[in-house]
């Protein structure tokens, strides 16, 4: 949609209303990503100095942790105009997506640490802040995809605009 006519956008105009939408999203998936990345990293360390537990049980603690928080940021923040029926099947494929997450993550972790036995404090931070942005990749592109989709109506919306906004009477138009 145009800003100033409020009509669909139509070739270069589309394209560079398209991107600034996708940079939006892509900030706002950023504030809660970041501040779930402070969470997971503070909860991580906060049982892997304060407890006995091993490093990636620590670790899984935390990513867990840290789901439960992105979950609400996503959902009250990043997409909070996405489509909200059907609660159940999205809180479903976010926590799916988020299991795969949590396994690419601490997987990282887990090699570094027991194949490598890179587990110092540094070493172990290092190797989860790693894990974190390759499972980031994965759920952005996930979660946006499957999780949080886009409402179909505001297509549907632009699309009649679009029709509506034609000068070509609607006789030409079907020859």
């Amino acid at each position: 949609m145009s800003v100033t006519t409020g009509r669909p956008a139509k070739g270069i105009g589309a394209l560079r209303v398209r991107f600034a939408a996708l940079a939006r999203e892509i900030a706002k998936f950023g504030v809660v990503g970041a501040l779930g990345v402070l969470v997971n990293f503070a909860v991580f360390n906060l049982m892997r100095h304060g407890t006995d537990l091993q490093v990636v049980r620590a670790s899984v603690i935390a990513t867990v942790v840290a789901i439960v928080f992105n979950y609400v940021g996503f959902r009250y923040f990043t997409y909070r105009d996405r489509d909200k029926s059907g609660r159940a099947k999205e809180l479903t494929l976010f926590l799916l997506f988020s299991v795969v997450g949590l396994v690419i993550e601490n997987g990282v972790l887990y090699a570094a640490t027991y194949w490598f036995h890179w587990d110092s404090s540094l070493q172990s931070n290092i190797f989860k802040f790693l894990g974190m942005g390759l499972a980031t990749l994965f759920r952005f592109w996930s979660y946006r995809t499957w999780v949080f989709r886009a409402l179909p109506a505001k297509e549907a919306v632009a699309s009649a605009e679009s029709f509506l906004d034609d000068p070509t009477p609607p006789v030409t138009r079907l020859k």
